[in-house]
């Protein structure tokens, strides 16, 4: 009994430094005005958000899934990255368009003259934690203290892989415009980020930033950081409309039928940066998968596909080469053009360079092996 009860001790005082450690990195929950707001959204059902076509997924087979993981889930080599500093972005891209792809969902876009920074993660860990959690497989191809200056930075959803408590942090005296979905606010707020500099909108809503439009846009996913905040905050994707040229950003999403409303809206993009990693059958309509980012690349009337939300972090059981070689096969099959830089290195999707495969060449499965469809879509 004496053991038993210096267990229990031990283990509640693992718990409650675990919680401690991990409570400032959780963020906060939306109150007052920014809670009325919320509830004021066509999407606000029964105290949470809701997709419209909501999410149908495996409980079961998603606890099973890392069971059997690919033996290549993570690289057993260094990946190649290109490292760089402000310097490069101090000459503008000739087309008014230039893409740097920084690994998993961040990049930073430059576009009619504005730099947008989007889901930054710069810190070790994609968690609440510094010394657990999916660990990055490389350094920051360019340092946070690097960047050149961010007109403005867009948070898709407020999972950890998405929003980052050390980044944000570093950022919150930034003079720079935080655009995020509803509810998002009170996290940056709680960090430190000046409430003038967050700029919080619903779905189809826009705000403008010099003379870009952000558009908000659908997106299928989900949101939570404590495990009991299920949904309590708004997930998008965005749009960036300038006088010249037209960017999408899907964040996380499963295909949805909204994505061609999208398009006949807010399109043609010239560059749409749609996920394509940390699949699963058992998930599909939480995570889109490489062969219906390639459909809705079409259904958003896309010119060049930047595939993200792979190459840095494993969240997934699949082989980390996986998502790249299905989307290439995807868009070979019906002559979509797609751009696949190194971690680091810039893009102009004006001119797409052929692609170099710079990953090795690793066992995958095709999506006629391990299809991945959402549902709902009819």
């Amino acid at each position: 009994m004496r053991v038993a009860r210096w267990i229990g001790a031990l283990t509640a005082i693992v718990v409650v430094g675990t919680v401690a450690d991990a409570w400032t990195a959780m963020g906060h929950r939306a109150e007052g005005s920014r809670l009325a707001r919320m509830e004021r959204s066509p999407e606000w059902k029964d105290g949470h958000f809701e997709n419209p076509q909501p999410l149908i997924n495996d409980a079961w087979g998603s606890v099973t899934a890392m069971s059997h993981p690919s033996p290549d889930v993570s690289p057993k080599q260094p990946v190649p990255t290109v490292t760089g500093n402000r310097q490069r972005f101090e000459t503008p891209p000739a087309s008014g368009l230039r893409v740097t792809w920084l690994g998993h969902s961040s990049v930073l876009i430059e576009i009619d003259g504005h730099r947008v920074l989007t889901d930054p993660v710069w810190s070790d860990r994609a968690s609440p934690l510094g010394w657990a959690g999916p660990r990055r497989w490389y350094p920051p191809p360019i340092p946070l203290g690097e960047l050149p200056a961010i007109d403005a930075v867009v948070i898709s959803h407020d999972h950890y892989d998405h929003l980052d408590y050390g980044t944000l942090s570093a950022m919150k005296d930034w003079n720079t415009t935080f655009i995020v979905p509803l509810g998002v606010g009170a996290h940056l707020a709680s960090w430190g980020v000046p409430e003038a500099h967050i700029v919080e909108l619903d779905w189809w809503e826009r705000t403008r930033v010099g003379g870009l439009d952000v558009v908000c846009t659908p997106a299928r996913h989900a949101s939570g950081r404590t495990g009991i905040d299920k949904d309590a905050k708004l997930w998008a994707g965005y749009a960036l409309v300038g006088p010249q040229h037209r960017a999408y950003y899907s964040g996380d999403t499963g295909l949805f039928p909204a994505m061609k409303d999208i398009g006949a809206r807010l399109g043609p993009f010239d560059v749409t940066m749609i996920e394509v990693g940390q699949y699963h059958k058992a998930w599909p309509d939480w995570h889109i998968g490489p062969e219906q980012a390639v459909m809705a690349h079409r259904m958003v009337r896309g010119r060049v596909l930047l595939p993200v939300h792979w190459g840095l972090f494993a969240l997934a059981a699949h082989g980390w080469t996986e998502p790249i070689e299905r989307v290439l096969a995807a868009a070979a099959q019906t002559g979509e053009t797609v751009i696949a830089p190194r971690p680091g290195q810039s893009v102009e999707p004006s001119a797409p360079p052929v692609v170099e495969r710079w990953w090795p060449e690793l066992p995958w499965r095709t999506g006629a092996q391990d299809p991945i469809v959402s549902t709902q879509m009819n």
